[in-house]
Order: C-alpha cells, then structure tokens, then sequence
C-alpha cells in the first residue's frame, strides 16, 4: 500500500495541478489545449479520480481508440458470431466482447441460441479446451493492441511445440502508432499532445512513439495509470509545449523501457505478420495497423481454416460510437447515451467495454455535463 498511497498523494496532485495551471495559461491560446489520452484505462481512471474536474478550463481531454473490443468493427464481430456458430467449433473469447452486440445479436445471445461460446481468460486457457477437446475445433477470438498480442502468439508456439492440430486463431490484433497517425490525419481533430498508453508500451517502448513527435510535431508522454501518474504526464506534455519542444518522454518507467519487452516482441515477430490495411470502427481502413498470421503458420489460422460472410457493416444509426472513438464527440452528446444505449442494453461498444468511454461516463456518474467549472483540490 506504501506505493500506492504515494501515487494517490492528495499534496501532490495539488501540486501538479497548480503547476499545469501556471505552465498552460503561459501558452497564449484561445481555445483549451487538447491532450489524448489513448489508453481506455487512463479514461476510466481520469474519471474514477475526477481528475478531469480538477484540471483547469485551459486543459481539455480527448478519450483516444485506445479499447481494443470498442474499435471492432461490426463485420468482424459478424464474422466471429458467424465462425461460432458453425457446427463442430467451440469460440472462446474473453469476457467483454461477449455482449458487443453485431448487426443482428451478439456472442452471449448466439451462446444464449445454442452455439458453444466460453469465456476464457488467456489464449492458453483455449489452448486447453482444444487439448481437452480433440474431436473438436477450437477458436480463440485474439483481440488486442500489442498488450495481448505476445501472450496470444506464445499460445500459438506452445500449440506447435505440443503438436495441437484442432486449434486456431480468429486473429484482430491492431496496432496503435497508425491509429494515431490516422487520428493526426483528421481534420476535425486538433490534437497538441498525447498521453501514451502504459500497457501497450510494456511490450513495444517508447522508440515506435518517435515518429508522432518528428513527423507530426506532437509531445507524446507514455503514463501510468495512478492519478499522480496522470497528471504528472499531463505536466510533462504541457512543459513540452511552454518550451516549443516535441518529444517521446518516458513518465512509466517503473515499467516502461525505451526498447520495449525483447521476448515479447520476439513473439509476435515469429508468429504474425502486419497486414496490408484493417477496418477500424469510426476510423475506417488504416493502412499497416493490423496483424495477421504467418504463412508457416496457416495451420493455427480460422481464416484460412473456415469460411466467413466477410461483410463491412455499418453501426447503429443512433450510435456514435464511432465520433467517440475519434475524440471528436464526447459520451454526452451522443442523444442515445444513458437513454436507449445504456450497460445492460447498449447499442454500441463503447459502452459494453471495461475499457469504453461511454461506459466510464456511466460508471462514474457522468450523464450529463454542460461547461466544467473548475474544482479545487481539497
């Protein structure tokens, strides 16, 4: 708890806040300085913590796409709903994109309809079920940033190794920088910073971060996810901009090293290759931000196992789940949050995840917000 608590530090977050309250009105600027937090995990603490109110009126924080069930596309989800109910397949998946609901219904109704859908907590527990299940074929929905990718290609190599041949991945893990660079692309989005996702960058470093800061000219602060992390990389981003600078900083690096996690980076290099382009919800098509899997290992692959619609599907008229994921609307303006889409009957992902903006903004409270009134640190 000793470590905790410091991280937690009622003293130092005041301190914080008073000092990004001192740097950023030094910025000559008529609008607030946008500052993404990519992680879904830093949203949920953002709100958790009311940090957001304590900041000052020239701070504005944008959620990013940082929820890996969130910018699943309908199709794709289509597609796994599709996979799990051929006959033979046993789907497994972990427990929150059980209820992201496709075009029609959603994994846990398609389990509720009879087909054999289980929540798992690792790759390696699908792994099992297929050992256990020889007569059976078995699929892992591997979704995830570079955070899950390692741990799902170690479950494919220990598949080699333990010659498993009813085994295989539906394989949508994504990549993060060319999220960001596609998200520095958008027009409606002026971005003057990024707070960097800590579990991402567990696995890939900081050095992937360089070409946010050189070719598009924007801080980027990778961060914990405590309060006192949170605002000290909302200082660090906020100091960068004073001083003109447009750098990679390192706040996690308790954690966190420049050159990023070597086994896990084996791994993944091993068992996936990137693809030519993959479908983001609310972003669209973005070059080079997908994984799939190796020719050698075509074997351990659903799609090359099995058939699938393969249909792109638009979301619900009514949800912007998509605008959300861009950081262009906030879960409020949405005229279905907290009404028609709300955890138990959502319309959209954002609110299903644990990771979701929506479901943060409900969790915590946040229904409804007109102009923040700024809220001084007790």
């Amino acid at each position: 708890m000793k470590y905790i608590n410091e991280f937690r530090d009622p003293q130092k977050a005041q301190t914080l806040i008073e000092q990004i309250r001192q740097i950023s009105n030094q910025i000559s600027s008529e609008k607030p300085i946008k500052i993404m937090e990519v992680c879904g995990g830093h949203t949920h603490a953002i709100f958790k913590y009311g940090l957001e109110d304590l900041l000052p009126k020239t701070i504005e924080l944008v959620h990013g796409p940082g929820c890996p069930v969130c910018i699943m596309p309908k199709g794709r989800l289509d597609d796994a709903i599709a996979l799990a109910q051929q006959s033979n397949i046993i789907f497994t998946t972990f427990g929150d994109a059980m209820r992201v609901p496709g075009s029609k219904y959603s994994l846990l109704q398609a389990k509720a309809n009879g087909a054999d859908i289980r929540m798992v907590y690792s790759p390696l527990d699908a792994l099992q079920i297929a050992k256990q299940n020889p007569e059976k074929e078995v699929v892992f929905f591997a979704i995830g940033f570079e955070t899950t990718a390692p741990s799902t290609a170690l479950t494919v190599l220990q598949g080699e190794s333990d010659r498993v041949e009813n085994f295989s991945l539906f394989c949508n893990h994504v990549l993060v920088v060319p999220a960001l660079e596609a998200l520095l692309a958008n027009p409606d989005l002026q971005l003057q910073g990024f707070v960097g996702p800590g579990h991402v960058s567990t696995v890939i470093g900081t050095e992937p971060y360089q070409v946010i800061a050189e070719r598009y000219h924007k801080p980027v602060v990778v961060s914990g996810f405590e309060p006192i992390d949170i605002l000290q990389s909302i200082w660090m981003v906020v100091k960068q901009l004073a001083e003109k600078r447009c750098e990679v900083e390192n706040q996690y690096s308790r954690l966190v090293q420049s050159h990023g996690n070597a086994v896990a980076l084996d791994a993944m290099q091993r068992v996936f290759a990137v693809r030519e382009a993959f479908e983001w919800r609310g972003l669209g098509d973005i070059p080079l931000s997908g994984l799939k899997m190796r020719p050698e290992y075509a074997r351990f692959d659903a799609e090359a196992k099995f058939t699938f619609p393969g249909r792109q599907v638009a979301d619900h008229k009514a949800c912007q789940c998509g605008e959300i994921l861009k950081g262009v609307l906030k879960p409020w303006q949405c005229k279905v949050f907290g009404t028609a889409c709300v955890p138990e009957h959502p319309l959209g992902a954002c609110m299903v995840s644990s990771e979701g903006a929506c479901a943060a903004y409900y969790k915590y409270g946040r229904l409804s917000i007109g102009k923040r009134e700024e809220v001084k640190v007790n």
